[in-house]
């Protein structure tokens, strides 16, 4: 939504700045329009209308606003009153039906009776029976643990009514909130003036009339002494106006002063170009050198896992034996050789961000390559099975808890088997006797969902050995040959069907209806399949290199990547998937792809 994090920080203080003594509140309910809008609970539109209603009066903060937004969502002044009427109609009819729609689908099955009362809620204020301050109560409490609801429901209220939000997010905006606030401790008792002086900079800047590199200058000289705060302003700097702290002195928090071998205070610009040659494990080993290197260690790192999605992981058999992650948008090639350490295990998937492989002694070893965390699985229960794509496993973690799920099915039994780190206990799902058999999984609104082969779509229960399914009206008709996977993209589960006449077809589950809708096109979302077994979806795709409407594929066997874009239209074509999933003897292959931000959970109760 920004352009970078300055322009963020210069925009949170004026905005800071205007509403601090006229209107508290306003300047906390701005920062709430930016989380919801990162969360993905409001869109651009619902951004724009709310923060025109916050900035009314002040027309150099929305034109300062404006900077951030796509011209078609920008907001135009004068914006008069008819002009918002409109909106407010437009609004309304376009959205109350499609809010409607989503507390449906939120609440259907167990919960129908919630959909039920928030009818009820909303017939008795049209009837005027209710106030408007006892319909946000009941709604607050009913909408309690669904914060997306919340934020849709936000929309249609006055601002003296909307329910507070507490996501426990950190945005851009807030780190640069919160950056402010700390320069106000520092120096609003000792010297007030300085961080008046600060503000008036910021401004200066966003006006346009200093540039950034008389900024940093002036900041140096501000900041001089306090080392925490010029680290925490090159935070919000390019690479190429970082300040560059005097060698051999560091202030540690603790007050403590220590010398640093002159080598350790290196430009952050060089530190860049060193970071960008060395491989994940190194990496990790460069931020322990310094205070200065830890803290552009953790700001480099955050930036690299935000702002790659998604990587292949490349496998290579010929001379040194290693795993690659590689950027296709970027060209760019990441080793680890700390994952080089397990090269003969037999690979199973990548989920929520760890690589997943068998072991020979019975055990699934979980390593996320971008953490080092590791975590494994010993189990008794039941054979492991030693080999490539043995198991379609899929991990997720407890919401607000370490603990985590892990779901493994043996591709050639059928056997669906279930860990749960709670009670360190492996549960098998039986499907002896059974019709069909379960053939993927997927996590959508803290819900793992399966299909079977016969295009079933049930619900795992984590508290008994049971699988619940939904009662759908229609199903694709399926062959022994058909191809079936489920992906879960912006709220929506997408099932994939391919025919034994190697057709594409891709399904949306309504809820409401309980049908399979067949989708024509895919939109702004990208399909990426891997070696005949994963599908993984993308929405925006373009964000990060990748075409709308595309499908992105890779063979075991193969040596690079597949792409097929439909048109607005038509889905793309279904590229042939790999049935032997045989790695080549010699040289590098495509193993998967790696989608870091994909970090499932899953909400559940003991029994």
């Amino acid at each position: 939504m920004t352009n970078s994090i300055y322009d963020a920080l210069a925009l949170i203080s004026a905005v800071k700045s205007v509403f601090k003594d006229e209107n508290g509140e306003k300047y906390e309910t701005f920062l709430e329009v930016l989380k919801d809008f990162k969360a993905g609970r409001i869109d651009r539109r619902d951004v724009k209308y709310r923060v025109y209603e916050l900035f009314k009066g002040h027309q150099d903060l929305i034109f300062g606003f404006n900077k951030f937004m796509p011209t078609q969502y920008e907001i135009k002044l004068p914006m008069d009153h008819d002009d918002n009427e409109q909106q407010g109609r437009q609004l309304e009819t376009n959205d109350a039906l499609a809010f409607l729609k989503k507390v449906k689908d939120v609440f259907q099955g167990k919960n129908r009776e919630k959909y039920d009362e928030f009818l009820e809620i909303l017939k008795d204020f049209k009837a005027q029976r209710i106030h408007t301050s006892i319909v946000v109560e009941r709604v607050k409490e009913m909408f309690k643990g669904h914060t997306d609801l919340i934020s849709g429901f936000n929309v249609f209220l006055p601002n003296t009514f909307k329910i507070q939000l507490h996501t426990g997010r950190r945005s851009e905006t807030e780190d640069a909130s919160a950056f402010i606030e700390k320069v106000k401790d520092v120096f609003e008792v000792k010297n007030k003036e300085k961080y008046d002086e600060f503000l008036e900079i910021l401004k200066d800047s966003k006006a346009g009339r200093i540039d950034r590199s008389v900024v940093a200058e002036r900041v140096k000289e501000m900041f001089e002494g306090h080392t925490d705060l010029i680290l925490g302003f090159n935070a919000f700097l390019p690479n190429t106006l970082q300040i560059q702290l005097r060698t051999g002195e560091i202030t540690w928090k603790w007050g403590k002063m220590k010398k640093l071998s002159e080598n350790c205070e290196i430009p952050w610009d060089l530190l860049d170009i060193i970071s960008r040659k060395l491989d994940f494990d190194d990496f990790f080993e460069f931020a322990g050198v310094c205070k200065n290197w830890r803290e552009f260690h953790k700001i480099y790192w955050r930036n690299f896992l935000a702002s790659q999605e998604p990587l292949l992981v490349q496998k290579s058999c010929h001379d040194k034996k290693c795993f690659n992650f590689m950027s296709i948008p970027d060209q760019r090639v990441y080793h680890s050789k700390m994952i080089n350490h397990y090269w003969d295990f037999a690979y199973c998937g990548f989920s929520s961000g760890y690589m997943i492989m068998i072991t020979q002694n019975n055990s699934f070893l979980l390593m996320n390559p971008f953490t080092r965390r590791k975590k494994i699985i010993h189990t008794s229960a039941f054979k492991v099975k030693f080999s490539y794509f043995a198991y379609h496993v899929l991990l997720a973690f407890c919401k607000d808890s370490e603990e985590f799920v892990f779901v493994a099915l043996c591709n050639s039994s059928g056997s669906l088997h279930v860990y749960q780190s709670r009670n360190s206990c492996w549960v098998t799902y039986s499907t002896i006797g059974n019709p069909w058999k379960v053939v993927d999984f997927v996590v959508l609104y803290n819900t793992i969902y399966v299909v079977t082969d016969k295009a079933i779509i049930g619900v795992l229960d984590l508290n008994s050995a049971n699988i619940k399914f939904l009662e759908l009206k229609s199903t694709p008709a399926v062959t022994s040959s058909s191809h079936l996977r489920l992906v879960s993209c912006d709220g929506q589960l997408l099932v994939i069907h391919i025919t034994s006449e190697e057709i594409l077809n891709v399904y949306k589950i309504d809820f409401s209806t309980k049908n399979y809708v067949m989708l024509e096109t895919l939109g702004d979302i990208a399909l990426f399949y891997a070696s005949g077994e994963y599908f993984y979806a993308l929405s925006n795709p373009r964000m990060w290199g990748y075409e709308t409407n595309s499908l992105h594929v890779i063979n075991l066997s193969c040596t690079k990547c597949i792409v097929c874009v439909g048109d607005d239209n038509k889905l793309p074509e279904y590229i042939m998937h790999d049935t032997h999933k045989v790695p080549p003897r010699e040289g590098g292959y495509l193993l998967d792809w790696c989608f870091k931000h994909l970090h499932y959970e899953v909400d559940y109760s003991p029994s």
